[in-house]
């Protein structure tokens, strides 16, 4: 298990896999905003259908995820609260900021994992990987620049689900290290332990039932019908990437994979669902910022690459 998890193959897959993910579920989510303004339903019925969805492969046999172990459940309880509110404050920003902008603030996201990990004691990155990332950070900052529209409340809950992905990450990848749990394990308690703090929540905001009741009104239309469905396929194939590329490669690698999905997001998101005017700041910063992203990738790629001889001559002298 160990040679696979430090493959450079599965790393570029599962980042990969979680890019295509990623980028995919912005516009689906933003769409489904558009017709179902209630974001905590929205989130609620994504966490329902992953929690069945993996209980039932897991009693058929389909996979080999472990059943629920309260000690665990006790270690990952904070990964679930943040990584529920980073979601939740995300959906909300969504009402109120454009996708290209929504985008640019979440790619300030590696910056605030490399702070986190250097306060929480983690080896310090290379000179590479922390130079790629403030170039990527920079870039952020200047296309932001060519904004101008501008929605302080929609900024603001945007800035918080910054804060509270970068936590979630950093407690994924420490997760999984220590507990040894695959990525559908990690996702099977995320969604578990999601549903009473998301019950609770939308019965205390008053979103329920009201919000059922419109659900059930629109899904006489069939086209979103469909956008509802995707959605939460594509919520339970957002986590399961997700997990995997944090737990295969690091919290880091997974923020600068989201940095690169980004540019095609931000690409397809001038034109589609709320596009902004392009304008000369917006281009540069983007530039700026690929080319952060792709520097940190290329260095992350080799370092793994350089480990792995070192893991199989110390698999060999084991066994000798």
């Amino acid at each position: 298990m160990e040679i696979m998890d430090t493959s450079p193959y599965l790393s570029l897959f599962s980042a990969f896999s979680y890019g295509i993910a990623s980028m995919a579920m912005v516009f689906i989510n933003k769409a489904v905003i558009m017709q179902y303004a209630h974001s905590m339903t929205l989130l609620t019925l994504q966490q329902i259908a992953t929690a069945l969805l993996i209980h039932f492969g897991r009693v058929m046999g389909y996979t080999k995820a472990r059943e629920l172990n309260a000690e665990t459940a006790k270690r990952l309880f904070p990964v679930s609260l943040f990584y529920n509110a980073n979601v939740g404050f995300a959906l909300a920003s969504l009402k109120g900021v454009n996708i290209p902008m929504y985008i640019s603030i979440k790619r300030l996201t590696p910056l605030a994992v490399l702070v986190a990990g250097f306060f929480t004691g983690k080896a310090r990155p290379t000179t590479q990987v922390k130079l790629s990332v403030i170039l990527t950070a920079a870039g952020v900052l200047i296309a932001a620049l060519g904004d101008f529209s501008f929605d302080l409340f929609g900024y603001s809950l945007a800035f918080i689900s910054v804060f509270f992905q970068t936590m979630y990450l950093v407690l994924v990848e420490k997760s999984g290290a220590e507990d040894g749990l695959s990525s559908i394990e990690i996702m099977f308690y995320n969604s578990f332990l999601s549903l009473p703090f998301l019950l609770f929540l939308i019965i205390a905001t008053g979103e329920f039932p009201n919000s059922l009741s419109i659900l059930f009104a629109q899904s006489s239309s069939i086209s979103f019908l469909a956008i509802l469905i995707l959605s939460l396929v594509m919520g339970i194939v957002l986590n399961y990437t997700m997990f995997l590329c944090t737990i295969v490669n690091s919290a880091l690698t997974t923020t600068i994979v989201g940095v690169l999905k980004g540019v095609g997001s931000t690409t397809l998101g001038f034109v589609m669902l709320g596009g902004v005017e392009v304008h000369a700041l917006n281009v540069t910063g983007l530039v700026v910022n690929t080319a952060g992203g792709v520097w940190y990738s290329l260095a992350k790629y080799q370092q793994k690459k350089s480990k792995l001889p070192k893991i199989m001559s110390d698999i060999e002298g084991h066994r000798k």
